[in-house]
């Protein structure tokens, strides 16, 4: 007891927003059932697999299937984070816990930082857990060591960051189912963008698409802008696990998505700060 209070806000606000969450049997169900989900996935990692008629050796088959494993983790994951950020603000302003808190020496932006740091280390902490099971699968079924999938998804927690940012401050703005839907769009948007410039830059797609009256194709458009400014979580994924891969691309490029989404943790949390600077707590 000592000890807690003896902690600054910050920690005291968050070491309580972990416990508190942990405490919900909702998330301990969402916890077994995803860790249950990820340790049944053993079996696709044992046997052999066999293109064009020859075997693939098992560091091939181990980091092809661990690379798609870590993305979809990573996506589960993000939306899970929306889930638990999407009713902390309401719950604790219905059950008193915020007026209470907040009626003690604490300054509003220390309350949201620690709400911030809370959920993003409980939700990093979650996805870390779900990547380790599927790396001492590998380890042991297997005998490949990747300690680089480990540092992968150190590196994918700042998606994270953006979803608990970006749900807390849209559940101060409108009802929370919306802002969890509005978030989920914005990642879905994003992962189909993506997937689209990546298949325009085939040959086959550059072909098709090639116009025979010369005009450059890489005249700026609107929607263009757009995808450049938009929210970059897969680019933060795919950056991520090219860690998995023996070889990993170099330059702004690949780095550009990890910046993009700092930022907007940034913008979003200033937005953030401001907002519940102004909210009447009752």
């Amino acid at each position: 007891m000592k000890t807690s209070k003896s902690l600054p806000p910050i920690a005291r606000i968050t070491k309580y927003t972990l416990i508190d969450e942990v405490q919900q049997r909702s998330f301990i169900v969402m916890f077994l059932i995803c860790a249950l989900c990820v340790f049944l996935l053993r079996g696709c990692f044992q046997g052999s697999y066999m293109v064009n008629g020859q075997a693939l050796d098992a560091g091939t088959i181990v980091r092809t299937l661990s690379k798609a494993t870590f993305h979809v983790i990573g996506a589960g994951v993000m939306v899970i984070a929306a889930l638990l950020s999407m009713r902390i603000f309401r719950r604790e302003r219905n059950e008193g816990m915020q007026s209470c808190i907040l009626s003690k020496p604490i300054a509003r932006w220390q309350y949201v930082i620690g709400k911030i740091l809370g959920l993003w280390v409980l939700s990093a902490l979650f996805m870390f857990i779900l990547h380790s099971i599927i790396f001492l699968i590998t380890s042991i079924s297997l005998k490949v060591f990747m300690p680089e999938y480990l540092a992968a998804s150190l590196i994918c927690s700042i998606n994270l960051l953006f979803v608990v940012i970006a749900v807390l401050l849209l559940s101060l703005l409108m009802p929370d189912i919306v802002a969890f839907l509005c978030v989920l769009g914005v990642g879905i948007v994003g992962f189909v963008a993506d997937g689209i410039a990546a298949a325009s830059h085939s040959q086959i797609a550059q072909a098709i698409l090639q116009q025979p009256t010369g005009q450059s194709q890489s005249d700026l458009t609107w929607w263009k802008v757009v995808y450049v400014v938009w929210p970059k979580l897969l680019g933060v994924q795919q950056l991520a696990s090219s860690l998995i891969e023996s070889g990993s691309s170099n330059g702004f490029g690949p780095i550009y998505p990890l910046i993009n989404v700092l930022a907007y943790c940034l913008i979003l949390g200033a937005l953030l700060f401001k907002r519940f600077r102004n909210e009447d707590i009752v």
